[in-house]
C-alpha cells in the first residue's frame, strides 16, 4: 500500500555543517590567542614533518602554533585595516601566503629569534627534494644490509648480487648528483643508507606585538592564495 504524503513531517531548520563549526572554532581560537599572547610570528617550514612540528609544540608548550588554513587565519586577524581584529594585524594577514603558520608566545622577540636561528634537525629527503650533494656507493660488500634485502635493493636500481651470502655492489653506483630532483627510488635508497640530506627548519617571516607594532623579518614571496 503506498505511503500517504499528507502527514509527512518536514524539518525546516537548517543545520550547520561540521566544517563550518570547525572553521568558526579555529577562528575563535586564533582571536583568543591574540588576546592571550604578547607576540605573534608568521613562520614557514623547510621540509615539513608533522612529527617534528609536534615536538616543537611540546618544546614551546606555553605558546601556541597554528599551521595551514590561511583563509581562516586571515579572516580571524582581518584582511584590511577596516576589519582587523586589533591594530596592525592586517599586515600579518598579508604574509599568510603559501605553507605558513602562526606562532603565539609571551616570550621576548629576541629569545624567539635566537632559538629558531639555532634550531635545525636533519631528516631523510623525500621524493621531489633537490639533492644537495653527490652520493656514490663504491663497488664491494654492503655490510649494513642483510641478505634478504638484496632483492629490494636490486628493484630500486642498485646493481647488487649475493656473494657468499653477502649483499655486494657489482660496480660503483651514483645514487644522485647535486641538483637532482630525487625520485621515489633515490629517496628510498638514501634512507636505507641512513643519509639525512633534508633539514627541518623554521623560518620567521614577521612579528606583530600587542602594542600594535609590526616588523618584517624576512621576505615571503609566495603568491597570495585568497581573493579580496
Amino acid at each position: 500500500m503506498p505511503k500517504s504524503k499528507r502527514n509527512r513531517v518536514l524539518t525546516l531548520s537548517k543545520t550547520r555543517s561540521k566544517g563550518h563549526e570547525l572553521k568558526s572554532g579555529l577562528l575563535q581560537e586564533i582571536r583568543d590567542s591574540v588576546d592571550k599572547y604578547a607576540n605573534l610570528f608568521v613562520y614557514s617550514i623547510d621540509n615539513m614533518r608533522n612529527a617534528k612540528l609536534k615536538d616543537l609544540r611540546t618544546e614551546w608548550k606555553d605558546s601556541r602554533f597554528f599551521f595551514g588554513k590561511n583563509r581562516v587565519m586571515q579572516l580571524a586577524l582581518g584582511r584590511s585595516e577596516s576589519d582587523e581584529y586589533k591594530t596592525g594585524l592586517h599586515y600579518v594577514s598579508e604574509q599568510l601566503n603559501g605553507a605558513v603558520g602562526l606562532f603565539f608566545t609571551n616570550e621576548p622577540t629576541e629569545k624567539v629569534e635566537k632559538w629558531f636561528d639555532n634550531f635545525s634537525e636533519n631528516d631523510y629527503a623525500r621524493s621531489g627534494f633537490i639533492s644537495t650533494e653527490e652520493i656514490v656507493c663504491s663497488e664491494g660488500p654492503l655490510t649494513q644490509f642483510t641478505h634478504n634485502m638484496e632483492p629490494q635493493l636490486r628493484k630500486l636500481g642498485l646493481p647488487t648480487a649475493l656473494k657468499k651470502g653477502e649483499v655486494t655492489l657489482r660496480e660503483d653506483y651514483t645514487v644522485c648528483t647535486e641538483g637532482d630532483v630525487l625520485s621515489p627510488e633515490q629517496a628510498r635508497i638514501l634512507k636505507l643508507l641512513d643519509i639525512k640530506m633534508a633539514s627541518f627548519k623554521v623560518n620567521l617571516i614577521c612579528v606583530w606585538s600587542n602594542d600594535g607594532s609590526f616588523v618584517q623579518m624576512s621576505a615571503n614571496s609566495e603568491p597570495l592564495d585568497y581573493v579580496e
